[in-house]
């Protein structure tokens, strides 16, 4: 799909991860990465550096192809796909999960 600018991009998105498992799995992948970076920037060890593409990637997309049965967004948006996972995860951790699932299911509902 093509898309003008991320306001456009951030519903197909969040439509993207329409099943709650795929967020979950997403925001745990990615803040186990973010962990793993931060420890490895305070002991000094750079190869830690790794860790948040590594579980965050390593987490997120068999998450799409086993629970969700899509590609992830990453593959054509690459820039956008990390800015929506971020606010997703933002969303998330400010108990506002409820609201992707509104914003998955319209656009599903209206591009399907």
């Amino acid at each position: 799909m093509t898309f003008g600018s991320y306001e456009e991009f951030w519903p197909y998105y969040v439509a993207m991860h329409s099943r709650a498992a795929t967020r979950w799995v997403h925001l745990c992948g990615t803040l186990s990465g973010l962990a793993l970076t931060v420890y490895g920037v305070a002991r000094g060890r750079r190869r830690y550096l790794a860790a948040l593409p590594v579980l965050g990637y390593g987490a997120a997309w068999p998450a799409h192809f086993l629970i969700e049965g899509n590609n992830p967004a990453t593959f054509g948006h690459p820039a956008w796909s990390l800015r929506g996972d971020a606010q997703m995860i933002r969303m998330m951790l400010a108990g506002r999960d409820a609201e992707l699932d509104v914003i998955a299911r319209k656009w599903l509902a209206e591009n399907r």
